[in-house]
């Protein structure tokens, strides 16, 4: 077994990261010691200096700071690991990540996100749950991940709330109508033939009867920008993003907005007024006679 492989069972045990901050602890591991074998330094021989040259060598290739600093993070993780199995003791890790650049998300405009959610036919299988995913995404603000782990009983149409579901608290989120008609039209049209099995609780399915992937949505997601024609940078919170915004934008108070998203810190959800404020200063430059 790989010593990546016993860093993730590791991680596993745990039992206080989710799976996609493992699979980025176990990818920024992987890269390290890719690096540390391109310098032919064992594991067990490296020190903070190796550190801080795998750092530099990052910096070097352009990778931005964010990925920096979750590398940095990621280490810090390892090295905790690596001295628990008495591979190797380096000491308290000091390096300081570089300071992020606290740019405003990226967002759609109110008409991309009409040309993105009317992009999926509605008359095929898998326009009407790409609809379905796409609607109740912009509907409801949640991620990408949390979209995919629905399940039947996590939805309750008849009364517009889906109820989402996490290690720290739940929270129950109110639909909208195009959602609530979207997810209708797509468990009595689309799911009976995407699920082999009836005990299949996953809300959503692919063509293999299994629940969608987070790669598997991400695709399909670039595969609508793309025809909306939506020349933006294309991410994976994008929708989520654009949810909060166009919600602030309309007067929504930012605390229903940090429950809505599920965020425990209210300065998180506070970069969405950052945007809406942009587009106020936007729009009195174009509109005001004495601008």
């Amino acid at each position: 077994m790989s010593i990546i492989e016993v860093f993730g069972n590791y991680l596993q045990k745990q039992n206080k990261f989710s799976q996609n901050t493992i699979s980025s602890y176990l990818r920024d591991a992987k890269k390290y010691i890719e690096f540390l074998d391109s310098i032919k330094i064992k594991l067990e021989n490296t020190s903070q200096a190796t550190l801080i040259a795998y750092i530099i060598s990052m910096q070097k290739a352009g990778k931005s700071n964010s990925t920096i600093a979750r590398a940095i993070v990621s280490l810090k993780i390892f090295y905790e690991f690596l001295k628990i199995q008495n591979i190797v003791d380096i000491g308290k890790i000091e390096i300081e990540p570089p300071k992020l650049e606290k740019n405003p998300p990226q967002i759609l405009t109110k008409d991309e996100v009409e040309r993105l959610l009317s992009c999926p036919k509605e008359d095929d299988i898998k326009g009407i749950r790409d609809k379905a995913m796409l609607e109740l995404l912009y509907a409801t603000g949640i991620r990408v991940s949390e979209l995919i782990n629905l399940n039947l009983d996590d939805i309750n149409l008849e009364h517009g709330y889906i109820i989402c579901k996490n290690k720290k608290r739940d929270r129950v989120i109110p639909i909208g109508s195009y959602a609530i008609s979207a997810v209708e039209k797509y468990l009595r049209h689309s799911r009976p033939y995407l699920a082999k099995s009836k005990d299949e609780e996953a809300l959503f399915l692919n063509f293999s009867g299994e629940r969608m992937t987070r790669q598997g949505f991400w695709k399909i997601v670039k595969f609508y920008a793309q025809n909306a024609r939506i020349e933006k940078e294309i991410t994976p919170h994008i929708l989520r993003h654009s949810f909060a915004t166009h919600l602030i934008e309309n007067g929504a108070d930012v605390r229903a907005v940090q429950q809505m998203l599920g965020h425990a810190d209210i300065s998180t959800t506070q970069k969405y007024l950052q945007v809406a404020n942009i587009k106020l200063k936007e729009v009195y430059q174009k509109t005001h006679p004495r601008a």
